[in-house]
């Protein structure tokens, strides 16, 4: 009986390929929370470092230089003439003039230079132009107002005056005088920036503000054509409201407060449209 041929071997079956699991949706980067909030703290920290803290005596210098131009003024004055155009005090009627003109001159010069302040950080993307002026603007404004307050309190409290206060007037000069300082250092930051002849054209024009802004004089006392001229000078009418805060029977009727605000808000705008347009032309300069 012949025998039968082995049965074939059946071959070894590969296992399925094994498919590879889909990819992962790429991980949105994350937010960090209140980064324009961090950015302005961490650059209000930076300049208080870099500005008072090097310094002697720090922040007692801005104390102490207003109130040693306040001195002057009174000391020099009241060599001149017998009585100021208001109450008794020479130091209380120039200080309610320098104060906020003071606050002014300050937000606008140092928010001006924000960019060149802030130029190296300012090539972090984490850190944009607004956080630098905003930073600006809140320091030297914090610094400001707690400027006039030591000041106004410490000579009412030195000539024994028992003058009672108007606080929303004084308020809204103070809030008056930093708007105004916001809008025409936002706008010079960028003709500084892009023109820097520019700085040095400013400081000459603007160097008959201190004698035309209400320091020296009553805004009522001058001739009708400098009042025509003068009018338009947003510091007169801060000054002017600034006295009437602090002198109950001065009712300062030519201030318009709206027309300060709308001048001080056309400045901020145009300078914020100039700057979100060429802070990048500045910055690579």
């Amino acid at each position: 009986m012949a025998s039968l041929p082995p049965a074939p071997v059946p071959a070894p079956v590969s296992p399925p390929a094994a498919v590879p699991p889909p990819p992962l949706p790429a991980a949105a980067p994350r937010r960090r929370r209140f980064a324009t909030l961090r950015t302005v703290a961490a650059l209000v920290l930076r300049e208080m470092s870099t500005r008072y803290g090097r310094t002697p005596g720090g922040y007692v210098w801005a104390v102490l230089e207003p109130l040693a131009a306040i001195l002057f003024l009174a000391v020099g004055f009241s060599l001149v003439i017998h009585t100021p155009s208001l109450g008794t005090s020479f130091l209380l009627f120039y200080a309610t003039g320098y104060l906020p003109f003071n606050l002014y001159q300050s937000l606008s010069l140092t928010v001006s230079r924000a960019i060149s302040f802030s130029h190296p950080l300012l090539r972090f993307p984490a850190v944009t132009w607004a956080d630098a002026v905003i930073a600006r603007f809140l320091l030297n404004s914090l610094t400001g107002v707690l400027v006039i307050i030591l000041l106004l309190g410490g000579i009412l409290a030195v000539i024994d005056s028992r003058t009672v206060l108007d606080l929303p007037k004084l308020a809204a000069a103070s809030g008056m005088a930093m708007l105004l300082g916001l809008g025409v250092g936002t706008l010079n930051c960028v003709l500084m920036g892009l023109y820097p002849l520019w700085e040095m054209v400013w400081s000459i024009i603007t160097r008959p503000l201190f004698l035309a802004s209400g320091i020296f004089f009553l805004y009522d006392d001058m001739p009708q054509l400098a009042q025509d001229i003068l009018w338009y000078n947003p510091l007169i009418h801060i000054a002017g409201l600034m006295r009437a805060g602090v002198y109950p029977t001065y009712t300062a009727s030519y201030v318009n407060a709206p027309f300060v605000v709308i001048s001080s808000l056309v400045l901020l705008a145009l300078g914020m449209v100039l700057l979100g347009r060429f802070h990048r032309v500045i910055l690579n300069r």
